[in-house]
């Protein structure tokens, strides 16, 4: 699939997705809408900041910068909404837990500034404004940030904090094992993105000290990209680790509702989509940049690790 089809992709798929996910489940209690609808005005606020602020600075992550923060906010909003119920609660501190770490982690990478407008930007964006259909295209590309780059990425991100919704006039409001198992294993893949994202802090720190310091880049460094610890298992475990969090995270509406598919499935789902073509977009520039990745593509699957 070539960009443009795969933009065009994800933006069908986050508009048309919902919709249909939405009116075939059950439909939403007063109290739901109502808690819907004013949680609906953060969104707006936030898609509205991030486009006109990226526009204004030409720095294209200040999604990336709301990210691990809009989740939070969500959250805890949607919980004091519906009284604070004990699900809520254990979700909001979930997410909370997942959005610190998060934050952290891209704060120490450089992607917060006492400016906050500011701080490093996703290198993909710039490849991306240097292919054919975006270079020398301002109005397209501003077209793009609109539609994808903010509206779509806060859509998502609004998506797949929803589950928390139906903790709201919960079918079954007691905490059960269904609860238990989401919370296990939101827990354990928070665990294992923090790992990953270590694993990989390390080691980029550490290349580039070395090439700021004119030494000769040998062993696991003369690749130019990590292969080792979970790096060695599977080439994107941060992501397996991101997108199974949410899935988790989707398994409490399932305790509240009693039933194992509901429309808040969704944005796990468009997130699973959203991955699965980053991930492609970012091989292809580790491909084009490392001559020994391609090989490592071959022997280290993507996302899930060889049992055998």
């Amino acid at each position: 699939m070539n960009l443009a089809k795969t933009i065009a992709f994800l933006l069908i798929t986050v508009a048309v997705v919902p919709t249909v996910a939405f009116y075939v489940s059950d439909p939403l209690t007063a109290k739901q809408k109502d808690v819907l609808f004013h949680a609906m005005y953060i969104y707006v606020g936030l898609t509205a900041a991030t486009f006109m602020l990226s526009e204004i600075v030409r720095n294209y992550s200040q999604v990336d910068k709301v990210w691990s923060i809009a989740p939070i906010v969500y959250a805890w909003y949607i919980t004091y909404e519906g009284g604070f119920s004990d699900r809520g609660v254990i979700m909001s501190i979930l997410v909370t837990i997942w959005g610190a770490r998060l934050t952290y982690n891209f704060g120490r990478r450089g992607g917060y500034s006492w400016k906050f407008w500011t701080g490093e930007e996703d290198y993909r964006w710039e490849v991306l404004r240097n292919k054919p259909m975006f270079k020398g295209k301002p109005v397209v590309w501003t077209l793009f940030n609109l539609f994808f780059i903010s509206s779509y990425q806060m859509s998502l991100i609004f998506l797949f904090t929803l589950p928390i919704l139906l903790s709201v006039d919960a079918v079954n409001p007691e905490i059960n094992y269904v609860d238990i198992v989401a919370c296990a294993l939101m827990l354990f893949f928070i665990i294992l993105e923090t790992i990953a994202d270590q694993q990989h802090y390390i080691f980029q720190t550490e290349k580039h000290r070395k090439i700021k310091a004119g030494e000769k880049l040998e062993g696991i460094y003369a690749d130019g990209f990590l292969s080792k610890g979970l790096w060695g298992k599977m080439r994107h475990p941060n992501y397996l680790g991101e997108q199974m969090t949410w899935v988790s995270f989707y398994l409490f509406s399932t305790a509240a509702t009693g039933q194992w598919i509901n429309w808040s499935i969704t944005g796990a789902a468009l997130l699973i989509f959203l991955f699965n073509s980053s991930s492609d977009f970012s091989e292809e520039i580790s491909a084009s940049k490392y001559p020994n990745y391609k090989e490592y593509q071959k022997k280290v699957p993507r996302f899930v690790p060889r049992l055998f």
